[in-house]
């Protein structure tokens, strides 16, 4: 019974908190039928007649007070397009601009960045951003934009803009097809609002007023933009995007050489004007970028982010359940990787698939998908049909509940297949609490997994709430994962755990000081096996001071003590050494110190240094980066990682080393050339992947793809490809 009221407390405090906050501000869009010209110059006669969204509010260094540097959004539509008119004033033309590359970082250069929620959700919005030189990016915010896993600029659709500079101002138009949006039909109104980076004023602004202790991108605080007439039915045209790949590679370590030639393709098809459906057949994803090499030097594996196309639009919908962290059900990577016979993690290919997501109607959302990977008989891999049906329904102000189910089903009746391999099915509810004002934020779910021989203990659960006002911050984490608990197609990094976090932070805000803002934070967190009467296996007791300086620096100390029992021999340096052992414990304490410098300067650089305890020996580490802009055609990078590990004997020690050149050069907005080298003495690996890319139409590419990788200790060659590829977005 206690425990009931702790969670109709938890339930209803945030409610309680709930405001009406009408929109501060408007303005309306008008309809025209008169053309306008793309050039950047806001020289026609309509722009005179659109209202004007104007006096931003400065976002940083301070929140209180109009932007120094002002900015005035027009907008116009017709029954085709909307078009975008901005001024942006600034102190000069002394632009920060990164590279002439799409989808570029914003916070470190000049630009200005357009959200539009149109379904008047406060939970997703489509963003279109642009910079003086006329470079354009797009993405989608979802989860009202509370942190970045809610941000993405991954997702691509078409639409043009371009920008004029002058002494003091530039400007910028853009054109954007109704159909590159979903809405209502009918639709009278979308909420909207505007953020931009000043490099020269050394000033963030947005439309609407922001407290610093929001994002910048979140959803809460918007205006209203008000169409004249009421938005018709999207006539959206069904895209096809072809593709051709030819290749050759050359495993070298296994002495096999292949000359591959792939053509395939997808297909978006739109569904009324809020629900898409999208088909892949014969995927390729050659072009994708090559992950980030990491150190780990825990037991776990590391998640990494998702970089392939076809599984990002939506991608909230399918991924948004349970804990990133612990519990992460649907982690769409799984798809299209296994194990070969040896153990080793190999590529599992896509023969198709289709997914359709979108909105039912204003408070529903539904997305599903159908996977099918590719039988690989000489690795024992059967062919596995992947499938995701996911729904989400608005309750309250912004909370939604969503119901989701995963199953993942081998093919075929091959003997390699063994009995626990044939299922694993995935069903699951999850409530997400966003309040109106976004004071308070959280997640309870729970989750079941069904698989052969399944015997108990085959549940997930949690709850989270978080408190996140001016001054204060606090939050409370709670996981239990049943040791028969799976998902195949999940991020599940351990099983058989309760686990407990609870953190609190104090903001202070100096006036007339060098710093801009100063947090103190205290975390706690404890995880038990119940599978063990609740042995406590590790905890974690921590203590941080973060500061964040007028320009835009930032350093943080933490202070960290920890305990870690072992179930299993474990060997932090990854070597052939002697591992510490299983049923062992261990205690220890060690300092981390981080500075990072001025990311709007020619040259930035960040450091951070953890001194300390490690297990039954010692430990120091540094990672150092830096950046350097030749602007606006080059970009080069430098991330150097390295770890010395000293453990006492019979246990090995060691320098792990990890050296990340990157060089992006940019010849125009359409041609691009990027080179990376990876060098990893922990996973004996020196990789080059070198890419050129030429946009010779709206997302419709030429690639030119280089692979090379070697064994460090003995610089003997592994593996080296090549690929061409060939890609053309069409609309019929």
């Amino acid at each position: 019974m206690q425990r009931l009221r702790w969670l109709v407390v938890f339930l209803l405090v945030p409610l309680l908190s709930y405001t009406q906050n009408l929109p501060e501000k408007a303005f309306t869009v008008r309809y025209v039928t008169d053309p306008v010209v793309l050039d950047g110059v806001l020289d026609e006669y309509v722009w005179s007649l659109a209202e004007a969204a104007e006096d931003f509010w400065e976002y940083f260094p301070v929140d209180s007070i109009s932007a120094r540097q002002q900015t005035e959004i027009k907008m116009l539509y017709d029954d085709t397009n909307l078009y975008v008119g901005i001024t942006v004033h600034t102190a000069g033309r002394n632009y920060a601009i990164e590279s002439l590359r799409r989808d570029f970082r914003a916070g470190n250069s000049d630009n200005i960045t357009l959200l539009f929620d149109t379904f008047n959700d406060a939970n997703n919005a489509f963003l279109f951003g642009i910079n003086p030189y006329g470079v354009r990016r797009e993405g989608l915010v979802s989860g009202g934009g509370l942190d970045l896993r809610g941000f993405t600029i991954s997702w691509d659709v078409k639409w043009r803009g371009e920008s004029k500079i002058y002494d003091n101002y530039y400007t910028s138009e853009l054109i954007i097809p109704l159909t590159s949006f979903k809405f209502r039909e009918g639709e009278t109104k979308w909420r909207f609002n505007s953020y931009r980076f000043d490099t020269q004023s050394n000033e963030q602004s947005t439309w609407v007023h922001i407290p610093q202790n929001q994002n910048i991108y979140g959803l809460t605080f918007m205006g209203d933009m008000v169409f004249e007439r009421p938005l018709g039915k999207s006539r959206t045209p069904f895209a096809l995007i072809p593709y051709i790949t030819a290749g050759s590679f050359n495993d070298r370590e296994n002495r096999e050489n292949e000359n591959l030639f792939k053509v395939g393709g997808d297909a978006k098809v739109s569904i009324g004007n809020s629900m898409n459906l999208d088909v892949t057949l014969n995927p390729d994803f050659s072009q994708v970028e090559v992950d980030d090499q990491v150190t780990n030097l825990s037991r776990f594996e590391v998640s990494l982010p998702e970089k392939r196309q076809f599984f990002i639009d939506n991608n909230d919908l399918f991924a948004d359940f349970g804990g990133s962290r612990d519990a992460n059900p649907f982690f769409s990577r799984r798809i299209g990787i296994a194990e070969d016979t040896a153990g080793n993690t190999i590529e599992n290919r896509l023969v198709g698939g289709v997914r359709l997501s979108g909105k039912l109607n204003p408070k529903l959302r539904l997305g599903f998908f159908s996977i099918q990977t590719e039988k690989d008989a000489p690795n024992e891999i059967p062919s596995n049909n992947h499938t995701m049906l996911a729904l989400q329904h608005v309750v309250f102000a912004r909370s939604n509940i969503g119901l989701f189910f995963i199953n993942r089903v081998a093919g075929g009746n091959d003997d390699f297949i063994s009995r626990d391999e044939r299922f694993n099915r995935v069903l699951g509810l999850d409530y997400n609490l966003i309040s109106q004002d976004n004071l308070w934020n959280g997640r309870f779910y729970l989750h079941r997994s069904f698989q052969p021989d399944a015997s108990g203990k085959d549940l997930s659960s949690g709850a989270t709430v978080r408190y996140n006002s001016r001054n204060y911050g606090a939050f409370t984490d709670w996981v239990y994962i049943g040791e028969n608990f799976r998902s195949d197609l999940g991020f599940i990094p351990r099983v058989d755990i309760v686990k407990g976090t609870s953190g609190f932070s104090r903001t202070f805000w100096p006036e007339d000081s060098y710093l801009n803002n100063h947090t103190f934070q205290l975390l706690s967190q404890q995880i038990w096996s119940p599978s063990l009467d609740m042995q406590l296996t590790d905890y974690r007791l921590q203590g941080s001071w973060e500061a964040r300086f007028t320009d835009q620096s930032q350093a943080s100390i933490e202070m960290r003590s920890q305990y870690t029992y072992l179930f299993d021999d474990f060997d932090p340096t990854g070597s052939d050494g002697t591992p510490l052992p299983e049923d062992s414990d261990y205690y220890y304490n060690s300092v981390r110190l981080d500075y990072q410098s001025d990311r709007r300067r020619i040259f930035s650089y960040r450091a951070q240094s953890t001194i300390g305890e490690f297990f039954n020996g010692q430990r120091f580490s540094l990672e150092a980066g830096a950046n350097l802009r030749i602007q606006p055609r080059a970009f080069l990078s430098v991330q150097v990682n390295y770890d010395k590990l000293m453990l006492p004997d019979p246990f090995p020690s060691a320098d792990i080393w990890l050296i990340v050149p990157r060089m992006e050069l940019t010849f125009s907005r359409s041609l691009f050339w990027s080179t990376l080298i990876q060098y990893s003495n922990q996973r004996d690996n020196l990789g080059i992947n070198s890419r050129l890319q030429w946009r010779f139409a709206p997302l419709s590419d030429l690639f030119l793809v280089y692979t090379d990788n070697y064994f460090v200790d003995t610089f003997n060659p592994k593996f080296r490809s090549i690929n061409l590829k060939l890609t053309y977005w069409l609309n019929i």
